[in-house]
């Protein structure tokens, strides 16, 4: 898993792009699961999100992803689940004090961010992890959301 997640940071452009294209179809899928209903389509759509994300970036499945804001690297890796940057004990070889054999989580973050377009994203403070998302999927909730916006976005 380890030498995928180190993929994945070093090829953040790449991921940054694929994801670019494919957002367009997940929210062109909205209507349908909209249709559908969302939490009937949870746990297919779920079920393929974690294979993929678990793969990739050895994905905690909090149900708020910030890959596209810390360079394809999960911050849930962290063993304090810091979300918004590295604690005070970073090793000088940039690895982890509770895991002193891992690279740090936020180290591995803004190598990759350096290599994206968006790669100031990274300096946006995340809001705290809702853990009644835990094992959720986060595409889906991202499409509802962007969904929700763009047709208030058109109300009076």
């Amino acid at each position: 898993m380890y030498y995928f997640r180190k993929w994945s940071v070093t090829h953040s452009r790449k991921l940054e792009t694929l994801y670019r294209f494919f957002e367009p179809v997940f929210m062109a899928l909205h209507p349908l699961w909209n249709t559908a209903g969302y939490d009937r389509v949870e746990k297919p759509v779920r079920i393929v999100e974690k294979v993929v994300k678990n793969l990739m970036f050895d994905c905690q499945m909090c149900g708020q992803c910030v890959l596209g804001s810390t360079g394809m690297s999960c911050p849930m890796n962290c063993p304090k689940s810091l979300r918004n940057g590295p604690c005070g004990g970073v090793r000088l070889n940039g690895h982890c004090e509770v895991t002193p054999e891992m690279v740090c989580v936020w180290v591995e973050a803004w190598r990759g961010s350096r290599n994206m377009r968006g790669n100031e994203a990274i300096q946006r403070v995340q809001p705290p992890v809702n853990h009644a998302y835990k094992d959720s999927s986060s595409w889906l909730r991202v499409v509802r959301q962007k969904s929700a916006t763009s047709q208030n976005e058109g109300r009076p």
